[in-house]
């Protein structure tokens, strides 16, 4: 059960603070040695170089210290060196690394999946299998879907982002890259667009539209989806769209499967995102912030869903003991405060925002709940023509005074801090990412 109370780690508030320009000599040796040894399909946003962490302060390898507003694509749900995710993970070693869930039985694994659950939306008993990421419970997730419903095709969206592995490739659609010379990809699959109201997109004509002339819906096995899509452009849909699209499910009997990988674990305010649109998907994934930095994830879903036999899917290294015990303490200090704390957090970071907004003209739009804000950069407000150059120098600009930033979609900055984030955090924050626009003239 949830401790009653989610202590965050003591954090001096003396940062950030650069003493070396970066990327400062220790730095560029990492960064040579990088470039030298691997693969070149790494995208490297900007010259940051990891040493260590606590709370939301990150610091690099040269003393540098900087306000993390990015938490590693969200993954950091408890911020860096959480005392108790610490603990928890330091027991589960001195124990056993692994024993393979697929195949034998150990504590770690049957609470967590008791765990996720009993905390998925809606009424009735879940089930749930333990992945190693999000891409792979993706994976999981379609050929549960198809073993299911005996059907085949798959709906997705425009701006999704699943994961690069081939079906979860297949059914991302937020860049061409990703897909681009890996074909033939996977067959059956047809996006749609997605609702943003920023840019005035509905998306559901265009449904009844497919329904009609190209796909029968008794041949669709599920709808993926993102409740709040995040390599998109973190864009949120209107809560109709959602659940238009439940109904159009329960009436021919598709599976809606909501991917909360990057918008789940406590990032919209609640424990999931499902949860604050009043949906109940079929089946929910997660990873990510999951085990606070180690690799897990898992598929969530309904027991009348979860039909496929024994021996059907399986995983050597999902569920591993370690990352169990991290996502155990994780899901404590979410659900115990965490959650609160993203809703607080969140409300004082909106408004500051919203304040940079009405200063610079740059800013188109700013959306968000909890700890998943958009900030979207137009060249002119009226065209609302995306400005991804800016975004790429503001990263840059936000990084060499200590702040860091991570872009998505065309030309959104994604804020999506660790959810211990504290009022100094989000302060100093604004204050530079006010001071990077006014210098750089936007």
């Amino acid at each position: 059960m949830p401790t009653k109370t989610a202590s965050k780690p003591a954090v001096k508030n003396d940062y950030p603070k650069i003493v070396v320009p970066p990327p400062g000599p220790k730095a560029q040796k990492v960064i040579a040695l990088d470039k030298e040894w691997t693969s070149p399909s790494y995208i490297k946003e900007y010259p940051f170089v990891m040493a260590g962490g606590q709370g939301a302060m990150a610091e690099d390898v040269d003393g540098n210290r900087y306000i993390d507003w990015m938490s590693g694509i969200a993954v950091s749900a408890t911020g860096y060196n959480h005392p108790k995710v610490v603990a928890a993970v330091q027991e589960a070693a001195g124990k056993f690394l692994h024993i393979c869930g697929t195949d034998f039985y150990y504590e770690g694994m049957a609470k967590l999946c008791e765990r996720l659950a009993k905390s998925a939306p809606g009424p009735g008993k879940h089930r749930v299998f333990l992945t190693n990421s999000g891409t792979e419970a993706v994976e999981g997730a379609v050929k549960l879907a198809r073993y299911h419903t005996k059907r085949s095709h798959l709906i997705a969206f425009d701006g999704a982002f699943h994961g690069r592995t081939y079906a979860a490739v297949t059914l991302t659609a937020s860049k061409v890259k990703y897909k681009a010379g890996f074909g033939p990809l996977l067959p059956e699959v047809t996006h749609l667009p997605y609702n943003n109201p920023y840019r005035g997109v509905d998306g559901l004509a265009e449904a009844e539209h497919v329904f009609k002339t190209r796909v029968s819906p008794k041949d669709v096995a599920a709808v993926v989806m993102e409740p709040v899509q995040g390599e998109g452009g973190y864009v949120f849909p209107k809560p109709e769209f959602l659940k238009a699209w439940r109904k159009i499910c329960d009436e021919h009997g598709i599976l809606l499967v909501f991917d909360e990988i990057q918008c789940g674990m406590g990032r919209t305010g609640k424990l999931w995102a499902a949860d604050y649109f009043g949906v109940v998907p079929d089946v929910l994934l997660t990873a990510k912030g999951l085990g606070s930095g180690l690799p897990i994830g898992a598929i969530i879903a309904k027991e009348s869903v979860m039909t496929w036999p024994q021996g059907s899917h399986g995983t050597t290294f999902g569920g591993n003991p370690v990352a169990c015990a991290a996502a155990l303490a994780t899901l404590d200090l979410v659900e115990s405060g965490l959650c609160a704390n993203a809703r607080v957090q969140g409300e004082r970071l909106l408004s500051g925002l919203r304040r940079l907004q009405q200063k610079h003209a740059s800013i188109g739009d700013v959306r968000g709940v909890g700890l998943m804000i958009g900030v979207e950069f137009v060249k002119d407000r009226a065209s609302k023509e995306p400005d991804h150059d800016l975004v790429a120098k503001l990263e840059l600009a936000a990084f060499r005074k200590g702040l860091l930033l991570l872009s998505c979609g065309q030309s959104v900055i994604r804020v999506a801090p660790p959810l211990v984030l504290t009022e100094h955090d989000v302060d100093a924050g604004l204050a530079i990412m006010d001071e990077c626009l006014s210098e750089l003239g936007r």
